[in-house]
């Protein structure tokens, strides 16, 4: 299996959803540019990635896709302080670095409700190196991407999931007889896993394994055949990870993030 730098492999973001259960944040919004301390999760998303040396991202579009196409055209302007003379056609000044990443972004319209297996299918022209990372636009967490990458080679499969452990939604308690002893609130199950995203495919995989139907969830046919074909390897993550379905997760996100705790945070500002 060639090795590849991550500057030079397409990270692949589904960016369609509709994000109906966290409509209170994202109702007039696309849902991955709800935001997490001012910033968009994509741009959290993308940040991550970006630290373990990846700059090339193709966002797979659908609902509201102007809103994300005018966030990045006009993401210098959003995110620097500039001095802009009027009466003339002089550009903005701009004074810091901020907002200067390096990334080259390709958005792709996928269409309003295709599921996620076609989204793919339906940006592969873009995907032009032996192998391409993916991931969903409402998920973030301290995945050592660098580590999946080598999980990835090392195997040699066609692919590479992240798992991670679900936290329940109900309030865990150990009791002392009548006595309540201890409580967590949302406690991190240990037994099993569950997909957080964060793959590696090799390029082929797209070939052999999507189509262009619209109703088809990469998570149903494409990824239960791969894992029949014993192709589908997974990286452990015992970190922090956490989807962005609802308006509490939204709520927590942010509050992590306003107190200095956000473990997803490894980049310096």
């Amino acid at each position: 299996m060639s090795t590849l730098a991550p500057a030079d492999i397409p990270v692949v973001i589904l960016c369609g959803g509709m994000g109906t259960r966290l409509r209170e944040a994202s109702e007039k919004l696309p849902k991955p540019l709800v935001d997490i301390g001012g910033r968009p999760i994509l741009w959290h998303i993308m940040k991550t990635y970006s630290e373990h040396g990846f700059r090339r991202f193709v966002l797979a579009l659908g609902y509201k896709s102007d809103l994300i196409k005018q966030y990045f055209l006009d993401y210098r302007h959003l995110t620097s302080d500039f001095t802009l003379r009027l009466g003339g056609d002089e550009q903005p000044v701009f004074h810091q670095t901020s907002g200067t990443e390096d990334w080259e972004i390709t958005f792709v319209e996928t269409g309003l409700t295709t599921a996620t297996a076609a989204r793919i299918r339906r940006v592969a022209e873009h995907l032009d190196a032996d192998r391409f990372a993916l991931t969903y636009g409402d998920g973030i967490g301290d995945v050592d991407i660098t580590g999946v990458l080598a999980h990835h080679q090392k195997n040699g499969l066609l692919g590479t999931l992240t798992g991670v452990h679900p936290s329940s939604r109900y309030g865990e308690m150990r009791v002392d007889g009548e006595t309540v002893v201890e409580f967590n609130e949302k406690p991190t199950l240990a037994d099993g896993w569950v997909n957080g995203g964060f793959f590696v495919f090799e390029r082929e995989f797209v070939d052999k394994y999507l189509d262009d139907d619209p109703a088809v969830m990469l998570e149903s046919i494409p990824l239960q055949q791969l894992a029949r074909d014993r192709q589908l390897s997974v990286f452990e993550h015992e970190g922090f990870w956490m989807g962005m379905d609802t308006f509490r997760d939204w709520t927590e996100l942010n509050g992590l993030w306003d107190t200095g705790r956000a473990p997803w945070k490894i980049w310096e500002d």
